[in-house]
């Protein structure tokens, strides 16, 4: 396998929770010409260090390995295939507390948001029993602010909602921000799975691995029992702050 060392290599991770538009992104990155994708580094990791049953945990542990040193190195190396640009679909949930942060300062990032209310009405239909931490938004708010305090910069923030609405300016708006070339082959792709897709997809993608671009917006009216409401309203800070600096066309 070849990999690229240059100065002009960009590694991407893109921080979104779960139930988001993160895998319909990948897919998207994936169908640049210049790109190479990996789906969820630390969920090996996770699993392990929180024992988690989600499903097909052995065989993602088995797949993905349960230290976190080795997926950091991969994260902050060269990029695989030759090609200049390293996107790496990660999961906010995932990035345990003890996993260093220095290596943060070794990438570039950007933010994917949905509503809470919205992620634990998707979230419930996989996993019954849902806490503030399974949706990462505390996660991903730290991860942001250390972002931002050791860079000086804001980082550019999506909300799903608005990438749906209007995925070619979204998407062309986060290639600006990224200081690289928006590619036309980023709205669509072939329908079906993909090598580099974790080997949860079974579990997960079944609407990702039927598309072929990203699905248009519908308002889906939520109902929540009341512990479900009271996880949203603990999430809506977070999701609220980061929501005020997302891109906005």
């Amino acid at each position: 396998m070849s990999r690229r060392t240059d100065e002009h290599a960009l590694r991407i991770a893109m921080w979104s929770g779960p139930r988001n538009i993160s895998t319909a992104m990948m897919r998207a990155w994936e169908n640049r010409s210049d790109t190479v994708v990996w789906d969820e580094p630390f969920y090996g990791f996770y699993l392990h260090t929180t024992g988690y049953s989600h499903p097909g945990a052995e065989e993602i542990m088995a797949d993905q390995g349960t230290d976190w040193q080795p997926v950091v190195e991969r994260c902050v190396g060269p990029v695989p295939d030759g090609k200049r640009v390293f996107f790496q679909k990660q999961m906010t949930h995932h990035l345990l507390p003890n996993i260093s942060r220095e290596w943060l300062g070794k990438v570039s990032h950007c933010f994917l948001i949905r509503d809470p209310r919205k992620v634990i009405a998707s979230y419930r239909e996989r996993i019954a029993d849902v806490t503030l931490e399974d949706l990462g938004f505390p996660q991903q708010l730290e991860i942001f602010n250390y972002v931002v305090a050791q860079t000086g910069e804001i980082p550019p923030v999506l909300d799903s909602r608005d990438v749906l609405q209007n995925p070619e300016e979204m998407l062309r708006a986060l290639c600006d921000q990224l200081k690289i070339p928006f590619q036309t082959s980023m709205l669509t792709w072939p329908e079906g799975s993909r090598e580099t897709d974790g080997v949860w997809d079974t579990h997960w993608y079944d609407a990702v691995i039927k598309s072929t671009e990203f699905t248009p917006y519908r308002e889906k009216v939520v109902s929540l029992s009341p512990e479900q409401e009271k996880i949203a309203a603990l999430a809506e800070p977070a999701y609220r702050t980061l929501y005020e600096k997302r891109l906005q066309l």
